[in-house]
């Protein structure tokens, strides 16, 4: 089987997109105007070590990894990251790369005391940032 026939067939399977040679990809198109933001919490929050992080989205619709639907994606939650994710490329499953394919828009962290920062970026069915990429803005918060 071609490596990216078995990424996609990895992807329906698992919910994770497993490409031997990423620069296969291809790169899907974003809607026009399409944005990511970050609900909640607020720029400059001071929270405790639970944190509810809420996604929101406009322009596009949410679907789980591994559905390919034009114009829909799935979030990927970006803790502490310093340089975003590789255009064409799978973002990274870590700690600090957190991975929604469920569709999920919110979660609860648990963060360590301290400064933390979070970003969200869309991804498509095999987790591959969109073109252009539909990132939101970085915010800052103080874990206490």
């Amino acid at each position: 089987m071609k490596p990216i026939l078995l990424a996609l067939a990895l992807t329906a399977f698992a919910g994770t997109a497993i490409a031997t040679d990423a620069s296969t990809l291809p790169a899907t198109k974003a809607a026009p105007g399409a944005e990511v933001y970050i609900v909640s919490p607020s720029d400059g929050a001071t929270v405790g070590q639970h944190v509810v992080v809420r996604f929101g989205l406009k322009g596009m619709g949410v679907a789980p990894a591994g559905v390919v639907k034009e114009n829909t994606g799935h979030h990927h939650l970006l803790v502490d990251v310093k340089q975003l994710p590789l255009a064409g490329q799978p973002i990274a499953k870590d700690d600090n790369h957190i991975h929604f394919g469920g569709g999920q828009t919110e979660t609860t962290l648990t963060l360590k005391p301290g400064m933390h920062t979070l970003q969200l970026e869309l991804g498509d069915a095999n987790h591959v940032p969109f073109d252009p990429a539909v990132v939101s803005k970085k915010i800052t918060i103080h874990v206490k």
